[in-house]
Order: C-alpha cells, then sequence, then structure tokens
C-alpha cells in the first residue's frame, strides 16, 4: 500500500510547476490531490486567473478519478464517441482537456496533479514539470511507503 502524498512533497511538485510557469511568464493555479481528487495542495500565483482555481483542482480530481491525464479524454468526449457527455457528469467536475496528470507509485496511482491558467498546451507544459519533479522524488525513494 502507497502511503497519502505527504503535503511538503505536494508543494515541491507545485514549486517545479510554478518554476516552469515563471519560465514562460504565464501565471498559473496549481493543485495537488491525493487519490481519490481530494485537495492536498493548491497555489494561485499572482496575476493567475480567478477561474484557474476550480478548473485547475477539477483537472486533479478528473485525472486521479479516471487514472488517465485528462488530455485523453478530448477526442473520446467529442460528439458520437463513446464518452461524449462526460464532461457535464459529476456535478461537473470532470475536466476533458489538457493539464491534469495521474501522479503514480509502484504502479498504483497514489495522486494527481492539475494546471490552469493559459492555452492547453502551456497548461499541460506546467503539469508536465509537476509530474518531472515527482518521478524525480520517487526515483529518490523520497516519497514515503508503507513497504
Amino acid at each position: 500500500m502507497v502511503e497519502a502524498i505527504p503535503l511538503d512533497v505536494a508543494t515541491q511538485l507545485i514549486e517545479a510547476a510554478e518554476g516552469r510557469a515563471d519560465e514562460i511568464e504565464n501565471p498559473m493555479v496549481v493543485t495537488v490531490a491525493n487519490s481519490e481528487g481530494n485537495l492536498i495542495a493548491q497555489h494561485r500565483m499572482d496575476g493567475a486567473w480567478l477561474a484557474s482555481v476550480s478548473i485547475s483542482r477539477n483537472k486533479a480530481y478528473t485525472s486521479a478519478a479516471l487514472d488517465m491525464p485528462t488530455h485523453e479524454l478530448a477526442e473520446a468526449s467529442e460528439p458520437g464517441n463513446s464518452l461524449y457527455g462526460l464532461d457535464t457528469r459529476d456535478d461537473g467536475r470532470m475536466v476533458v482537456f489538457g493539464g491534469g496528470y495521474p501522479l503514480e507509485r509502484d504502479g498504483e496511482v497514489v495522486g494527481a496533479i492539475g494546471v490552469s491558467g493559459g492555452a492547453v498546451s502551456q497548461d499541460r507544459d506546467v503539469a508536465e514539470a509537476g509530474v518531472e519533479r515527482w518521478t524525480e522524488l520517487v526515483e529518490a525513494d523520497a516519497v514515503p511507503s508503507d513497504d
């Protein structure tokens, strides 16, 4: 069994994502959630859109709830496809465009990161910086586990 993501680790993921957001000069909102999509930490950079607070949180929720990056839902949720209307389900919390990624350890989704504040490609880029930091921490065995 893998433990929940500790706050200090969530903070490191947010800092890595915000570092990338600074590099591309686009303020973002970054959210880290647990495996059930519940909030661990969230930060709104100065100048980030207010709407991005809920969008980033919902991207993390969607990614955790469905164990997949949110951009993988885009095509499947178009009219006529198998998941059409997904974005209207679960009290409107499902997000079907990029910026949400699951965080895995030992083949198990233990949380997710969601980013909002720019174009979808920018949201993905910034979120991927957080995922890269997660991977570094896991590989360095710097994330606690029950093992």
